[in-house]
């Protein structure tokens, strides 16, 4: 059974809410993203287990601003540095504030990829007094919450520790404020100057009434209200907030201790790296989620998300090697989808992370004519090529509608692809009017390969690019070079670099009597006598 599956198996309850959320602390980092499609494909088992279902998404606006990202103009947000995000200023005039811009630049990046869950904004929650009667309750129990946090995280809180934190009524910010009392339906807190160390608070002090969006929980304590609140059944967290001791354990006791009640379901998941390294959204470390949904296709990226059990890390590095054998995995998919043949039990699991990779929710599966990406990238790269009519006579049967509709949007990732993320080891610069300069420089053994294989390539040869590929490693064999040495000799000569595309299939590109007559071109500059 799929993972999602299972958690559709055991909910139950006249009303299942699966939610998540997000601090909108800068552009929002294709890491998110594994979150959001995982709760997405939940709540797509839950509907097609027939069970009363909502899927909701919290955007938590009112943390403070901790860090202004390296994009932004660093003396224009300063100031506003331990403020709630809500009450930052937008960087452009595309939003009223600054929480409202990347969110909403990532709910864009939610819309292409068909998640559609319903938004909820804190400071909503907060300032509408919906929050209220938690507020009431965590501070009233205030002991309990510093028992939870001692037992679980070992994190010992100061008898006059309250869980809230009041914007400062003299300089807006939120995460500089300490309370120490509550009477009468009144918070006393304290501006403190040394409570963080990325922006001194102002050293004022009062009585403020914690409700209607004077303040906020402290996040382990909102997340607890907000189960409440929003109604949440079923919410897994990322393995940073999952492990034990962790802020999920520390929620939980929370739920236990003051409300008396389980918390939602819970699992943890992994994180995507990109390059190996974790998402910031702070730092900008890695791509953003809006970059990589403008590079892959939205069936594609959902692809990527559930193919993946999710307490598995995903390493997703936009090279050559990641990006074609991700098109060749979905296609090889499609292919077996399509396929006429009996389906059996194992073939149908494997179908699933295609099927919840739909972008409808009823997960219909339009099928196509798979083009190789690798050849198309490869294609993309040639001077003065009728691209589409040559990719409709390499293609086994005549091209429909709905193949050129996928083969265009693949021409579109190819070309973004090449500008914006290839190397210029992996890009194919092939030198059609002159011989490249380290041709002329090959060793004995490369001189022998080559001549070899102009003899081999003038025969009785399939011009296509795995039989080419095949003749290439025969040849090698056929005179015990080393493949390294034989295939650097071919990518000199065509490429003037030691590696390149699959080289069978860059033979394949260009005609038959060129590539020979290249070849011997090459032989011929190599032996001729040095002056």
């Amino acid at each position: 059974m799929f993972w999602a599956d299972k958690f559709a198996a055991d909910a139950s309850g006249d009303r299942i809410i699966v939610n998540d959320s997000k601090t909108p602390s800068g552009r929002v980092h294709v890491g998110s993203l594994r979150g959001v499609v995982i709760h997405d494909a939940i709540y797509r088992a839950l509907k097609h287990a027939g069970k009363p279902v909502t899927f909701t998404y919290g955007v938590d606006d009112y943390d403070a601003l901790d860090t202004v990202p390296h994009y932004l103009d660093q003396d224009r947000f300063a100031p506003y540095l331990g403020q709630p995000l809500s009450n930052v200023p937008s960087p452009e005039d595309s939003a009223t504030d600054y929480a409202k811009y990347f969110m909403g630049e990532f709910l864009e990046v939610f819309e292409h990829l068909g998640v559609r869950p319903e938004i909820y904004y804190l400071r909503d929650l907060y300032r509408s007094g919906r929050m209220n009667q938690y507020i009431d309750l965590f501070l009233q129990n205030a002991h309990l919450v510093r028992e939870a946090y001692k037992e679980v995280s070992k994190a010992d809180r100061p008898s006059n520790w309250y869980p809230f934190q009041t914007i400062c009524e003299n300089c807006g910010k939120i995460a500089t404020t300490v309370v120490t009392d509550y009477q009468d339906g009144k918070v006393f807190y304290t501006c403190q100057p040394n409570a963080m160390e990325y922006v001194k608070g102002c050293g004022h002090t009062g009585w403020i009434s914690p409700f209607d969006g004077n303040g906020k929980l402290p996040w382990k304590v909102e997340w607890v209200a907000k189960w409440e609140v929003v109604g949440v059944s079923i919410e897994l967290a990322g393995k940073d907030h999952s492990q034990k001791g962790g802020s999920r354990d520390v929620a939980n006791s929370i739920c236990r201790k003051v409300l008396k009640k389980n918390p939602p379901t819970h699992a943890p998941y992994e994180f995507i790296l990109v390059n190996g390294t974790k998402m910031s959204s702070s730092k900008g470390v890695g791509s953003s989620a809006k970059e990589i949904a403008n590079l892959l296709p939205p069936e594609l990226l959902r692809f990527l998300m559930l193919r993946t059990q999710p307490r598995s890390v995903i390493n997703f590095m936009p090279n050559y090697d990641t990006v074609t054998r991700l098109f060749r995995d979905y296609d090889n998919l499609i292919d077996k989808y399509q396929s006429d043949t009996v389906k059996d039990e194992k073939t149908q699991e494997d179908l699933v992370p295609l099927i919840y990779s739909q972008l409808n929710e009823e997960e219909k599966v339009d099928g196509y004519q798979a083009f190789d990406f690798s050849t198309l990238i490869s294609l993309l790269q040639i001077p003065h090529l009728d691209l589409e009519a040559e990719i409709a006579a390499r293609s086994a049967n005549p091209l429909s509608d709905r193949d050129w509709e996928v083969i265009r949007d693949r021409i579109r990732v190819g070309k973004k692809w090449l500008q914006d993320y290839a190397d210029e080891e992996e890009k194919l610069v092939l030198y059609l009017d002159s011989m490249p300069e380290k041709a002329s420089h090959l060793n004995a053994e490369q001189v022998k390969y080559l001549e070899t294989l102009a003899v081999n390539l003038a025969g009785d040869v399939n011009w296509e690019g795995e039989e080419l590929q095949t003749l290439l490693f025969s040849t090698s064999r056929q005179i015990e070079v080393s493949q390294k040495s034989a295939f650097a000799a071919v990518y000199y000569t065509f490429l003037n670099k030691e590696r390149g595309p699959k080289a069978g299939s860059l033979l394949s590109y260009l005609d038959k009597e060129f590539v020979i007559q290249r070849i011997k071109d090459a032989i011929a500059i190599n032996l001729a006598p040095k002056e």
